[in-house]
């Protein structure tokens, strides 16, 4: 499982031209899930999220986590993260997982940071979204329950 995490001051979702989500001050985090993920994968990904320490303190140190700081999530679905562009021009999706699969693990995710007492709002599962950010830093990380990086 990967995440694209960014800090934001702001972020929201629109489907056919209607904002669906919004959070303010938060974290935006766009979800890939590949096809041999399983739910220790969510696991990691979750406690990653919601314990990054990337919201500042009363010093100016990043160094509170989303729920000390009293942020929100907004969580989207990307199965383009698993696109593999090593070879040629077309990226190949081919470790991405099923959209059954994904939308299982996708929802899990959702759920267990709401277990954390963070407010999660979502995009819409296989739907095609206009995502709006302004960041926070910007600051933005990258997790992989693989530890690729």
């Amino acid at each position: 499982m990967r995440a694209v995490v960014q800090r934001v001051k702001e972020a929201w979702v629109e489907v056919k031209g209607t904002r669906v989500s919004s959070i303010e001050t938060g974290l935006l985090v766009y979800l890939g899930v590949q096809g041999t993920d399983e739910p220790a994968d969510v696991a990691y990904i979750c406690e990653k999220v919601v314990g990054l320490r990337v919201f500042e303190d009363s010093a100016n140190k990043m160094n509170l986590s989303i729920q000390e700081a009293g942020g929100s999530l907004l969580v989207v679905s990307q199965f383009t993260l698993y696109g593999d562009c090593r070879k040629g021009k077309r990226p190949s999706f081919a470790e991405a997982a099923s959209p059954e699969k994904a939308r299982a693990l996708y929802e899990l995710m959702t759920a267990k940071c709401r277990e954390h007492g963070v407010a999660v709002e979502t995009g819409i599962f296989r739907e095609m979204m206009n995502v709006y950010s302004i960041n926070d830093g910007p600051v933005t990380l990258l997790l992989d329950s693989g530890k690729m990086f």
